[in-house]
């Protein structure tokens, strides 16, 4: 049904544009006055008052046949079909009088598992979004294309909340039963990347899928190491090694084939960003690539990467074959190594640490890290953020079904995990320092190689993980975080409040393992 009442809107519409080349899209963006070129031949836009996710404007369709197989709550809002069919009918009849740039081609890089889409976009540019992070099609491939879920993103079409039911102008809602996902009144690009996401999380896991926001590499020997964090932690950043490959630096699955990608590029954070440490996604932004928010000089249109004037999460969007070391198609076998990321700005946990099976599962269902005192009002010391699976706002179904899966498949694989602090030694955020990123480097080296396996280890007497005593490419005395604050009681009080809140956040889970329950810090 909806695809009839799509079709028609293709067919009213004054002019669509089918998977236009880059060059012809950025032409159109410049001619459209969407965005302009920046030195580097980056698109350069602007979002306006919408410089991130708006997850509090995120619905999903509350039909009867789908009500026990979501987590609702404030991640997953409801919103009932009448409310949805009134605001899609409306953006239907808005979309049928706008020209329309239209991608066609899939998410998922495993034939087994991908899933085709299509984005229809009122803009150029965002058309350019969606044709540089997903999967394009060949040819052949897109001859036959059938799109089994369909994004409709109209920025300039503002909801009523008194009238719509939605919580501001802005709205994503996702209809599983109409296949649809209808975007407006916010031209933040990354909501189409996400609902997309948070699609595939609704359904691979019925295919035994693992659906994981993630990164992932590969080494020579075929090795595969995958990266869990949350944004800020250095996902992308580590996940960008010019010795090993790169699947993708965001969304995987995990299926009896392995890893794929479920996108065709990157979407890479840039506050701040030098050639000098990040060399692969500096020299990666270039023509066909899109820079948000990034602010330019004025007259040499340079990115001024340092300038935070518009938001601190300035992007930068890129097909991953910009990445020259990038594994494609983006696909790999099981997993030797599992990271998980965390920027503590408490400071108490240590660089690296080995985790058990069962301090896995808690860890992923835990998704810590803490936002920084100064990044938003009204914080002025570390705050504790925990989003489960280290992708929360992305997830439908309840987190034991996530986390049975990377469980299942973590044990069956005899998979390695660490836990890998990139946040503060010597104190807290505003006293210690951030642990150097060629020591995080070294650490990573370490683990993937198998090297650091080698070391000896110790639990930690709070948080119960086990840290080695030596890696190599890193002072001893910065493996035991401990030793790196000056007053050695305020390290314990620091560590012994962190681990309540830990505990307290654990809490929720009422249902879990007993001995993955059991594997958390003590207070």
């Amino acid at each position: 049904m909806s695809e009839n009442r799509i079709d028609a809107v293709l067919k009213a519409s004054p002019k669509v544009y089918y998977n236009l080349s880059p060059a012809a899209l950025v032409e159109h963006a410049i001619a459209r006055k969407e965005g302009i070129l920046s030195h580097n031949g980056a698109l350069s836009v602007v979002t306006g008052k919408y410089t991130g996710r708006s997850p509090k404007d995120k619905f999903i369709v509350a039909y009867p046949e789908i009500q026990d197989k979501i987590a609702w709550g404030s991640v997953n809002q409801p919103i009932s079909p009448e409310r949805f069919e009134a605001l899609y009918q409306r953006a239907l009849e808005y979309a049928s009088k706008k020209e329309l740039f239209v991608f066609r081609g899939f998410a998922g890089a495993d034939p087994d598992y991908r899933m085709p889409i299509q984005v229809i976009d009122e803009f150029a540019w965002q058309n350019l979004f969606a044709h540089q992070l997903f999967i394009r099609p060949t040819k052949e491939e897109l001859a036959n294309h059938k799109a089994a879920f369909t994004v409709l993103s109209l920025p300039s079409l503002t909801a009523d909340p008194e009238r719509d039911g939605t919580n501001s102008e802005a709205f994503i809602l996702v209809s599983f039963k109409e296949r649809v996902i209808l975007i407006g009144g916010t031209h933040y690009a990354g909501e189409t990347k996400k609902s997309i996401f948070s699609v595939m999380n609704y359904y691979l896991p019925e295919q035994n899928v693992c659906p994981m926001h993630c990164s992932a590499n590969v080494g020579a020997n075929g090795d595969v190491a995958l990266f869990f964090g949350l944004s800020g932690t250095g996902k992308t950043t580590l996940s960008a090694d010019p010795k090993r490959r790169l699947i993708g630096d965001d969304e995987h699955g995990w299926s009896a084939n392995g890893i794929f990608n479920f996108e065709g590029g990157c979407y890479a954070k840039c506050i701040n960003l030098s050639e000098e440490k990040e060399p692969q996604i500096f020299n990666a932004i270039k023509f066909g690539s899109v820079l948000e928010n990034v602010v330019l000089y004025d007259d040499t249109r340079m990115p001024n990467y340092d300038d935070a004037s518009r938001t601190e999460n300035t992007r930068a969007a890129y097909p991953i074959d910009y990445i020259p070391n990038a594994q494609i198609p983006g696909v790999g076998g099981h997993p030797n190594v599992v990271v998980f990321l965390t920027a503590d700005a408490f400071g108490v946990l240590p660089p690296v640490a080995k985790l058990t099976p069962e301090q896995a599962m808690y860890h992923f269902m835990s998704g810590y890290t803490s936002k920084l005192a100064g990044t938003e009002r009204g914080i002025t010391e570390p705050q504790a953020t925990f989003s489960s699976c280290f992708g929360a706002p992305f997830l439908p179904r309840p987190v034991p079904v996530y986390a049975k899966l990377l469980g299942d498949k973590i044990r069956e694989h005899n998979v390695r995990v660490y836990l890998i602090n990139t946040g503060w030694t010597g104190g807290p955020y505003g006293v210690g320092k951030r642990i150097s990123l060629p020591h995080t480097r070294a650490i990573v080296d370490a683990v993937l190689s198998g090297e650091l396996e080698k070391a000896t280890f110790v639990e930690d007497p709070i948080f119960r993980v086990l840290v080695p005593t030596s890696c190599p490419g890193v002072p001893s005395e910065v493996l035991n975080p401990k030793n790196t604050w000056s007053d050695p009681e305020a390290y314990d009080a620091q560590a012994k409040k962190l681990a309540r809140l830990f505990q307290e956040n654990f809490a929720k889970f009422t249902d879990a393992d007993p001995a993955v329950a059991a594997a958390g810090p003590r207070a």
